[in-house]
């Protein structure tokens, strides 16, 4: 009996029974997929092909962040925070990849002794990186200058008497840089030659000069010096820049945005899953760009400010496979991953749409598993957030934990689940996952569907709407969550794992629910100066200056001076950050257990990096605070809109299009930048293409022009106005302001402009009365150039290039075409010209620190 044989009589008995199957026998969706599984490589939907392999993996994948995903607890796990202590001793290490700003010591490549030095090589990554922040001797930090390691907050470690230690960088360029002071030193015994370059590998090397023996205990109190570093990790391509390019890595930012970084893991990390970017980001880019956008979105802090609403910072082996760093970077954006059968993937982040949102109705059901109420070996009653804590030198830390009271009462006992997010370096952020895992752990209504193959949209869906009044009435109009979904061919077609949405998952007030900032234990440096803590970091706008806003933990010592000190982190445009500035507060005053600090004015719209201290009254300094980012925003304010936007001139545009625009009566608008983007887009100022940028004040006027306003008309009469200019051949006659043609025999109306060979024309003409044939434009002459055949009523535009001997141009009817021709246009094209086509522009106003307004637009324009 066939396949196709035995499928039917089973569906034939389904059909019989008091289950939701309809007796028709197969659908048009479900039947290929069975029938081709009977071959060997794999099957075709449409012009993609879906291999076997993909078909027995997971479709959508969540964030494996918390208990609930106890089946899934073999998954791999990055290194604990803890391990970027240590340098990693193997005869062949595991090598490194590092994203966003963290802590890792690497691998170590070279430990030599020589006479009363210790020289060492450490892999930091297997990639280039942006650059090294902060350096750490054991868990000393230290403070490098000139590659050598100052005495500024060691207390005579690591510089005590004849005794001292140097570091040096290599950021990973290709090729890279040998370490000059190793090869003159360790060369001739072949330990480390110029051969030893590292190309492409961020590395770290040290040389560490033995103390007399009365300072060695001082100076190494720990042995040898074991170092490791903070440095800020790859670079990405972040699509929404049209200035980046994937193809060319040199043109990438560093970011820790989760969206930009798991593209980055999935497509370009050299140690990621190796997707070919054009299949797996470009036929769903857009749907990318709006995640990244939402990961950058601002979040208002208790005590003022903003912060990203998903970053993400972390660093993994090749031990772990790619899957590891999967999941650390979808635990950091609560993110749910699609892999759709053409090989595109689709990330959807912690913050529901309606616009990712699915349907399925009892005809897509075919088997359901509904849990009302969760099991006590399920069940949890507590939910601890953890992270990585820069403060605390980068170890796991809890955040204050959720709870239900009344549920501990009843159960008897405190019932604790963890929230791993271990790649989540802010307090706050791992507090918002900790929410949303929290009240999905907290429902009550989990289960499974079985969804037939016409639900397939449902599956590729984070979100899902269930319109189930005969198999599921309790869910009929409910929303849930599509937690997992797999591939399950005897099942109907998918097994959807699900967990009804909870209400509420995406709000946030920051007063109530962001919690105490973890407490950080009183470490010292070998000063025996504690370091300080950042609470809040703000730029505060003051009259067209800014100053820095730093709420620190008071240390409860009086005797210590605070200090701030920021830079501009990018000072030439090329990642290179300035020169710190330190300011002191002494007058600063402890009020409810923080410092409030300020520094004079800064340099405005600039990203700084801002960090704080304690001195002490003998002028010793204590470590620096974890950096903190903040762009000093000197006008937060966004302008209004224009009070008017308008074309000026007049039809046809010949490779440009006029404007006029008037700002009201704002202080705040300072440009107005103006956009194109093809008729009908969407208007995105990250994608559009800029055409010009005005300085303007306000309630004034303005004009702009895009493209070049020198073409004109190279044929005459273009209108058939008279009936002149044009030689009319057989059929044609001019009247009414237009040429017509009857059937019967191929010609054309002919002029003899002057034509320049290899230049490209631009054409516009315009058909109408068509009833049969064909029509097109022709240079003529040595050589003949075609344009495109016309065979109904239209305006078009066209593009032909002018070949040696062209002296004629024609609009050539062939024998059966009978039609009209008017407007016809031809013009040499410049650089300068606009593109040709039909655009969508907009204006958009900004005032001086970038911050945008509302657009004008659009603005329908052909441009020929």
């Amino acid at each position: 009996m066939s396949f196709h044989h035995r499928m039917m009589l089973q569906r034939y008995g389904l059909g019989c029974t008091t289950s939701l199957y309809s007796e028709v026998l197969f659908d048009p969706i479900f039947t290929p997929i069975f029938t081709a599984v009977l071959g060997t490589g794999g099957f075709a939907i449409g012009a993609s092909t879906i291999t076997y392999a993909s078909l027995a993996s997971a479709i959508a994948t969540t964030a494996i962040s918390i208990g609930l995903q106890a089946l899934l607890a073999q998954a791999p796990k990055p290194p604990k925070p803890e391990d970027g202590r240590a340098p990693l001793n193997q005869a062949i290490p595991f090598r490194v990849y590092a994203v966003g700003r963290t802590r890792v010591a690497g691998a170590r490549m070279m430990w030599e002794a020589k006479g009363s030095n210790l020289y060492s090589v450490q892999a930091i990554a297997g990639h280039r990186i942006k650059s090294f922040n902060r350096f750490y001797l054991n868990d000393d930090e230290v403070t490098v200058v000139d590659n050598v390691v100052t005495p500024l907050t060691t207390g005579g470690r690591y510089g005590a008497g004849s005794a001292n230690v140097r570091l040096y960088t290599r950021l990973g360029a290709n090729p890279e840089t040998p370490y000059a002071e190793l090869v003159s030193e360790l060369g001739a015994e072949g330990i480390w030659t110029n051969d030893h370059r590292g190309d492409g590998q961020a590395s770290l090397a040290m040389r560490a000069h033995n103390a007399d023996a009365q300072d060695q205990q001082t100076a190494f109190p720990y042995g040898a010096p074991s170092p490791s570093v903070e440095i800020d990790g790859a670079f990405c391509w972040d699509f929404r820049d049209p200035a980046q390019s994937p193809t060319n890595a040199a043109t990438w930012t560093w970011t820790r945005n989760s969206a930009i970084i798991l593209a980055w893991h999935l497509c370009f990390n050299e140690f990621g899953f190796g997707l070919d970017y054009q299949k797996a980001l470009l036929p769903v880019i857009e749907l990318w760009k709006e995640e990244a956008d939402i990961c950058d979105e601002d979040v208002p802090l208790a005590g003022g400010g903003t912060e990203k609403r998903y970053q993400c910072n972390g660093w993994d082996t090749t031990e772990n496979g790619p899957k590891s760093g999967l999941n650390a970077i979808l635990a950091t954006c609560d993110g749910h991953l699609v892999a759709r059968g053409d090989g595109a993937r689709i990330l959807t982040v912690g913050k529901f749409r309606e616009s990712r949102t699915a349907t399925l109705t009892d005809a897509d059901i075919v088997g359901h598993n509904v849990q009302y109420g969760v099991l006590f070996e399920d069940e949890c009653n507590r939910l601890v957030p953890k992270f990585t804590y820069p403060a605390t030198n980068y170890t796991s830390c809890d955040t204050d934990f959720f709870e239900d009271t009344d549920a501990q009462i009843a159960a008897g006992r405190v019932l604790t689940m963890e929230g791993s997010y271990e790649w989540c370096h802010q307090w706050r952020q791992a507090r918002r996952l900790g929410k949303r895992d929290w009240l999905r752990q907290r429902q009550e209504v989990k289960g499974s569907l079985d969804v037939r193959l016409s639900g397939i949209n449902a599956v590729y869906a984070r979100w899902v709407r269930l319109e189930t009044p005969k198999r599921l009435p309790k869910l009929d109009g409910k929303l849930v969550e599509n937690r997992r979904s797999i591939v399950a061919l005897t099942k109907g077609g998918f097994t959807m794992d699900f967990i009804e949405h909870p209400e509420g998952i995406d709000d946030w007030n920051p007063a109530t629910e962001e919690g105490q900032q973890p407490p950080v234990p009183p470490a010292v440096n070998a000063s025996e100066i504690p370091t300080p803590v950042i609470n809040l970091i703000q730029a505060k706008a003051n009259g067209g200056s800014v100053y820095i806003r730093v709420v620190i933990i008071d240390p409860d010592d009086g005797s210590l001076t605070p200090v701030v000190r920021y830079r501009v982190a990018d000072a030439d445009g090329l990642g290179t950050p300035g020169a710190w500035v330190e300011q002191q507060n002494p007058n600063a005053e402890p009020s409810g257990g923080y410092i409030d600090l300020s520094t004079g004015n800064v340099p405005t719209d600039e990203v700084l990096d801002v960090q704080a201290a304690f001195i002490a009254s003998n002028r010793r300094y204590s470590n620096w605070s974890v950096t903190e980012a903040v762009t000093s925003t000197s006008d937060p304010t966004p302008p209004a809109a224009l009070t008017s936007f308008t074309l000026t001139g007049s039809a046809p545009r010949l490779g440009n299009a006029a404007f006029a625009f008037s700002t009201g009566n704002d202080t705040h608008v300072r440009t107005v930048q103006i956009y194109r983007v093809a008729a009908g887009s969407a208007f995105d100022p990250d994608t559009a293409t800029l055409v010009g940028t005005r300085a303007v004040a306000p309630s004034a006027g303005y004009s702009f022009t895009d493209g070049d306003t020198t073409r004109t008309n190279l044929l005459t009469n273009s209108g058939f106005d008279t009936d002149t200019d044009w030689a009319k051949g057989t059929g044609w006659t001019i009247s009414g302001g237009k040429a017509n043609k009857t059937a019967g025999t191929q010609s054309g109306l002919t002029q003899a402009p002057s034509f320049v060979a290899g230049t490209v024309y631009r054409l516009a003409s315009t058909v109408s009365g068509y009833s049969a044939g064909t029509a097109r434009l022709r240079f003529t002459g040595t050589t003949t150039v075609n344009g495109a055949g016309r065979t109904a009523n239209g305006s078009y535009l066209e593009k032909m290039t002018a070949a040696t001997g062209n002296n004629t141009f024609v609009v050539l009817g062939d024998a059966s075409f009978a039609g009209s021709y008017d407007d016809v246009i031809m013009f040499a094209e410049t650089v300068s010209c606009a593109p040709q086509g039909v655009w969508d522009y907009y204006a958009l106003p900004l005032n001086v620190s970038g911050v945008e307004g509302p657009p004008s637009g659009p603005l329908n324009v052909t441009i020929i």
